[in-house]
């Protein structure tokens, strides 16, 4: 199989389903910006090597590829027999950010990132994961299909925040807080 089909030379591309749109369009940038957060997610499983947090991001990254198969589908849908996102992948994050939380001080401040580089990956990629919201919010906003999408998503930004805390924790790096007029 060919990586190169010279189909999308033209600035085009295929949905799942058939239809083809332009690579600046809305439903393009959508998806690409999930695959760019699967990406970081990745980043974030090789520099933390942790257990269960690995076997989680792992998880995480199968359900960005669902959720990314549900934003790549046409509006037509599709005859392909593709899988479904779940609510239960949503209560899994919860699940997942309860128990890092239950080994983390309280939050006081906000939170500057960087401290080690797990967490500085994990704050990168909770970034992304809000953009890829806001782009799935505008494209629901006209084409009203992504609601679980959009709550997926909000909730593993915060999974994300919390990995970030949890990850420095685990390395025994210290929070950095934002203290307001410290440059000063």
């Amino acid at each position: 199989m060919k990586i190169y089909t010279k189909t999308g030379d033209d600035g085009t591309t295929g949905l799942i389903g058939g239809s083809r749109v332009s690579k600046a369009d809305l439903q393009i940038e959508s998806y690409g910006t999930v695959d760019e957060l699967n990406s970081w997610i990745g980043c974030i499983r090789d520099s933390l090597d942790d257990g269960p947090c690995s076997k989680q991001l792992l998880d995480i990254q199968n359900n960005l590829f669902v959720l990314g198969a549900s934003l790549a589908t046409a509006p037509k849908g599709t005859k392909m027999q593709l899988p479904p996102l779940e609510s239960n992948f949503i209560e899994d994050l919860e699940r997942w950010i309860d128990a890092m939380n239950t080994e983390l001080p309280d939050l006081t401040h906000f939170i500057l990132p960087g401290g080690h580089m797990a967490s500085s990956h994990a704050q990168i990629a909770r970034c992304v994961c809000r953009r890829a919201e806001r782009r799935v919010i505008e494209l629901n906003n006209n084409d009203p299909r992504f609601s679980l999408e959009i709550k997926y998503l909000n909730r593993l930004s915060d999974y994300l925040f919390v990995l970030a805390r949890y990850a420095l924790r685990k390395f025994e790096k210290e929070e950095v807080k934002w203290i307001p007029n410290r440059a000063k």
